[in-house]
């Protein structure tokens, strides 16, 4: 699918979704799947400690990162020259895969790719929401700025909801226009062949009813250290933290398993640290909290002294 390149816009898919909803493990799908496609992914991460462009540069696939939580006028310059670093890897891409940050609008990505500049490169094909269906707010605004603008939904973590709270979001989304639901744990999720192939209609960019909601109702804690942690410690400071916490992730090495590098995950109070074959030398952290309840700078103290006990 590389013939006649220059002729023609390069697809764009836009994954995007709340914080910890499940976008980088469809994205990994994605890029397992068949699609028999050379794809090329922008990671939008939150802060400067990329965790999920870790991820998936072990796909091997060319993985850029822009290192602002939100895309909107201020970032539109850095999105620009970001897909031209991709357009311009010295192999043919047949389409690109944005990952949206969890904190981001995605109503700002899409303004930025109908810049007339950037239309004559790329095209937009479809917005894909990633929606978890057991921690999702449907009075939030983001929530329902992240589903407004999606093509098609993709629903994970539904095997650890209850049957009627499926069923009342299942009737919330067709209640707001989405007729594309998938499921992500039931055969992959998404019918590969809906992305790529041609673009959802989609009306021209016109100025939003509401302003394009910012990234700075939230705060971060992006936190290193060179020595691995000791486990007991590292869950006590988690565990005090948790209430304060929208999303963590990083990547540690344990003290009581020498060599062994874990991914940490945290969304709401679900937590897992799992194996991973990332390297790390110590501990690559991430935390977010909602601005006026999360407190960076304690945050940062208790983990310091973590670290030094």
């Amino acid at each position: 699918m590389h013939e006649d390149r220059a002729a023609r816009p390069v697809p764009v898919v836009v994954v995007t979704g709340a914080l910890g909803a499940g976008k980088t493990s469809l994205i990994n799908a994605m890029l397992g799947g068949d699609l028999k496609l050379s794809l090329a992914v922008i990671v939008n991460d939150f802060g400067a400690i990329a965790i999920d462009e870790a991820i998936l540069s072990a796909t091997g696939l060319p993985i850029f990162a822009l290192k602002n939580g939100c895309i909107c006028c201020s970032l539109q310059g850095d999105l620009l020259r970001t897909l031209a670093g991709v357009l311009s890897v010295g192999r043919p891409i047949d389409a690109i895969v944005i990952e949206a940050s969890g904190v981001s609008d995605p109503r700002g990505i899409i303004e930025a790719l109908h810049d007339p500049v950037l239309q004559k490169a790329v095209r937009l094909d479809a917005v894909v929401t990633v929606v978890d269906a057991e921690a999702h707010d449907v009075a939030d605004d983001l929530w329902q700025a992240q589903v407004r603008a999606a093509d098609i939904i993709v629903l994970a973590k539904v095997g650890e909801t209850a049957a009627a709270d499926h069923a009342s979001l299942r009737v919330r989304l067709e209640g707001m226009g989405k007729s594309l639901v998938f499921v992500a744990d039931e055969g992959g999720g998404i019918p590969l062949e809906l992305l790529f192939a041609q673009p959802f209609p989609r009306e021209p960019a016109a100025p939003a009813e509401a302003p394009v909601i910012r990234d700075d109702r939230f705060v971060q804690v992006e936190w290193m250290s060179l020595r691995a942690v000791v486990l007991a410690r590292f869950g006590a400071v988690i565990e005090n933290l948790t209430p304060r916490l929208v999303r963590a992730k990083g990547l540690i090495r344990v003290a009581e398993r020498p060599g062994q590098t874990f991914l940490f995950q945290l969304v709401g109070r679900r937590a897992s640290l799992l194996p991973s074959d990332l390297p790390v030398e110590g501990a690559r952290l991430v935390l977010i909290g909602r601005t006026g309840i999360f407190d960076a700078a304690a945050a940062t103290a208790e983990l310091e002294a973590m670290a030094q006990e």
